[in-house]
């Protein structure tokens, strides 16, 4: 499966409740969330890359940006509406969360090279996470079954002989950003990489 067929969707449509704001408007080491999330996506191979927003509107360079009305109801209708505004020429595509800012471009990469037909998920110490693949003919499937706070997962679930589970250890780490606490920890971890001794 060609990375030029493979476009890119990031989900970042929600409140950030225990946050405190919309994640969009989060930033982590001096970058968006956003940014780092269309930045996942672009290097990891996908075109294009969409965005879906709710909560806060906000200006994304190198993406489509899109808009889900029913923000509130949960990820599912984010999910929807992103795979509705996919362009006909894509075969599959990349779906990751805003909230996971640590993955890296090697995990998007290794879902596409996987080749799998219908349905890839990134594993971390054998746990399934983000992000996830799916082939265009399973899109319909998996926004059907999309409903309130869930994903591609109940799909995948009653499709197991489906997914190819794709280790991703070596590509980042799947933590994700839901309280302040979060972030800064987050924040440390980014800082103390970056201070660290080369050689």
């Amino acid at each position: 499966m060609r990375s030029s067929r493979t476009a890119g969707l990031l989900l970042a449509a929600g409140e950030g409740t225990r946050l405190g704001r919309p994640k969009a408007m989060v930033e982590l080491g001096g970058e968006r969330l956003v940014d780092r999330g269309v930045r996942l996506l672009e290097e990891g191979g996908c075109h294009p890359v969409v965005v879906v927003l709710g909560a806060a509107t906000v200006q994304v360079r190198g993406a489509v940006t899109v808009r889900n009305p029913d923000w509130a109801s949960g990820m599912g209708s984010s999910l929807r509406v992103g795979l509705a505004a996919l362009p006909a020429e894509a075969e599959s595509v990349v779906v990751a969360l805003i909230d996971q800012p640590l993955i890296e471009p090697g995990a998007v990469r290794a879902l596409i090279a996987s080749g799998a037909g219908g349905l890839a998920v990134a594993t971390y110490g054998g746990r399934r996470r983000n992000p996830v693949l799916i082939a265009r003919e399973h899109w319909a499937g998996v926004a059907g079954m999309a409903v309130g706070d869930v994903g591609a997962r109940p799909f995948m679930k009653a499709h197991p002989g489906l997914v190819t589970e794709v280790p991703c250890d070596e590509h980042g780490d799947p933590a994700d950003i839901d309280t302040p606490e979060d972030l800064a920890r987050l924040e440390a971890r980014l800082t103390g990489a970056r201070s660290e001794p080369q050689g």
